[in-house]
């Protein structure tokens, strides 16, 4: 199974996806462009919600444990002004936030009710699928769509089990067993029973499995590519379950 990169590899990919947002939104001639794949947004909305994000989740980092999620200060007034250099400030304080903490730390996260650590590492993990997924609605919008890379896919398909799932409570139909299987190599067995979802090893029997690059099974579970955009085996009607479970608003 594909390893989580490592902590600075993370801060990385965090910046790389971000500004891979910026980028594309840089390019269009129209902010007020909606996102096909988040439609109530336009594309200023998309940035202003991933410059909030990452403020949201620096401080999460910079209080450290903590029951209750952080209050975020109001940005410095001597920030730039501009829609993009604000979103790059913001990227520049998570990772500052982030690096400062190191892996380890404890902090306030909403997916305490998972197996997923509660930790400036688990943060920085998730911020890369953040960056990630909202980098492709960019691309999307403009016209300019791009997979995700394989070294964030991968790990995100991990990450998504783990925290999305992991939250989700009791999988609400029979209990069923779903593969997915990454053109990459790797595979995730999912066993879905009133006790939630949970990875297990080896070979077993199916009731439906999904097939097709990390970045298309990334896209789907998270809701940004129909169910046929992948390769599919099986019980359509277990999938389509799994596809609307959990409730990603």
């Amino acid at each position: 199974m594909t390893q989580t990169p490592a902590f600075e590899d993370l801060l990385a990919l965090v910046q790389d996806r971000s500004a891979a947002l910026r980028s594309s939104v840089a390019g269009s001639p129209d902010l007020g462009v909606r996102v096909p794949s988040c439609p109530d947004w336009s594309l200023r909305d998309l940035v202003e919600h991933l410059t909030e994000v990452q403020r949201f989740w620096a401080a999460a980092v910079v209080a450290g444990p903590s029951e209750k999620p952080p209050v975020v200060a109001p940005a410095d007034d001597t920030l730039p002004a501009g829609l993009l250099a604000r979103s790059a400030a913001a990227t520049q304080e998570l990772i500052a936030a982030l690096r400062a903490a190191g892996p380890a730390v404890g902090c306030w996260t909403w997916w305490g009710d998972s197996n997923v650590p509660t930790t400036s590492g688990a943060v920085a993990r998730h911020q890369v699928q953040e960056a990630a997924v909202h980098a492709f609605d960019a691309q999307l919008a403009t016209g300019t769509p791009r997979p995700v890379p394989a070294v964030v896919a991968l790990d995100g398909i991990a990450e998504f089990i783990g925290v999305s799932h992991g939250t989700a409570g009791p999988w609400p139909h029979e209990p069923s067993r779903i593969g997915l299987h990454a053109a990459e190599g790797e595979s995730w067995l999912i066993d879905l029973t009133a006790s939630g979802s949970h990875v297990i090893d080896g070979h077993h029997e199916t009731a439906a499995d999904l097939h097709g690059s990390a970045s298309d099974l990334l896209l789907t579970l998270h809701g940004r590519l129909p169910l046929d955009s992948l390769r599919s085996e099986g019980d359509r009607a277990t999938l389509v379950n799994l596809l609307s479970w959990p409730d990603l608003g």
